[in-house]
């Protein structure tokens, strides 16, 4: 019976440890379990793009800035306008490509002289990237391709204009199509004759222009600022012309006095009295000859 008991008092401590170790842990363990989708979230951002189909009242998190190019391949960048470091209200996540359409139209050599003029395709580095196709083109005939597989070609000129296109690819997909035109030495010595005198028309119109604004502009800022003085002068000046205005008449009616004639109003005047007077005469005449 001693030892019954004897065991039973030794059961309870080991009983009690063993609760309160369950107790401990429980709670360790819900507050890693309450922390891991925090954790889980905080580690990969989620960043929202919104196409240009959906509704144009949903916030925007992602925004594109304009192409480099208007054809061909460019770059862009792509602009993060919410959840910025520092408290920004915008800031550049990456920069990726973009791409317009495809023809060009006609491009501009980038060197050339009178014997010779350099062409280049469209790219972007890295060069090797893409291949280029180089093509003659002939008016009215299926267009000559080159050996030429390089991003630029240097041409000598010939003794009529040639017309040469360049297309670039990227996995026999056509990124960019532009075309040149190689004139002749005596067409190039020409079109620079002309081409300076342009220049000075053009340069002289824009200095004339840029003088008469800055002209005008002076004169406005200067009537602004001296408004009292300006009124004051053309005040003066129209009353100035309204005294010799005054003066002329009256020089005019003073010589005409001098010289013996009336006033066109004082003549009508007295053409009337006259009339009248005449009038009454012949009425009295014919009133005594009734009698």
């Amino acid at each position: 019976m001693g030892l019954r008991e004897a065991g039973g008092v030794g059961k309870l401590p080991l009983f009690l440890g063993l609760l309160l170790y369950l107790l401990a842990e429980k709670p360790a363990s819900s507050i890693n379990d309450s922390a891991s989708p925090a954790e889980d979230a905080g580690s990969e951002p989620v960043v929202k793009l919104v196409d240009a189909d959906e509704n144009a009242t949903e916030t925007k998190e992602v925004e594109y800035g304009p192409c480099t190019v208007t054809c061909g391949i460019g770059i862009r960048e792509v602009i993060l306008t919410s959840g910025c470091p520092g408290g920004e209200s915008k800031c550049i996540v990456r920069v990726e490509e973009c791409r317009g359409p495809t023809d060009c139209g006609w491009g501009k050599p980038i060197s050339e002289s009178l014997a010779s003029v350099k062409i280049p395709c469209i790219f972007v580095p890295p060069e090797d990237r893409f291949t280029y196709t180089w093509k003659m083109l002939i008016p009215d005939q299926q267009s000559l391709i080159l050996p030429n597989d390089s991003a630029i070609l240097e041409v000598h000129r010939d003794t009529h204009p040639v017309a040469f296109q360049c297309d670039t690819s990227e996995n026999d997909d056509l990124i960019a199509s532009v075309k040149y035109t190689v004139y002749t030495t005596a067409e190039l010595e020409t079109r620079r004759l002309k081409k300076p005198a342009t220049d000075i028309v053009l340069v002289f119109v824009l200095i004339t222009g840029v003088i008469v604004c800055v002209g005008v502009l002076f004169a406005i800022v200067f009537i602004i600022l001296n408004w009292e003085a300006v009124k004051n002068f053309w005040q003066t000046k129209i009353w100035k012309s309204k005294e010799e205005v005054l003066h002329t008449s009256y020089a005019s009616t003073r010589s005409t006095e001098d010289s013996g004639q009336i006033p066109t109003s004082q003549n009508s005047q007295i053409s009337q009295v006259e009339n009248f007077q005449e009038r009454g005469t012949y009425q009295e005449w014919n009133a005594e000859g009734e009698n």
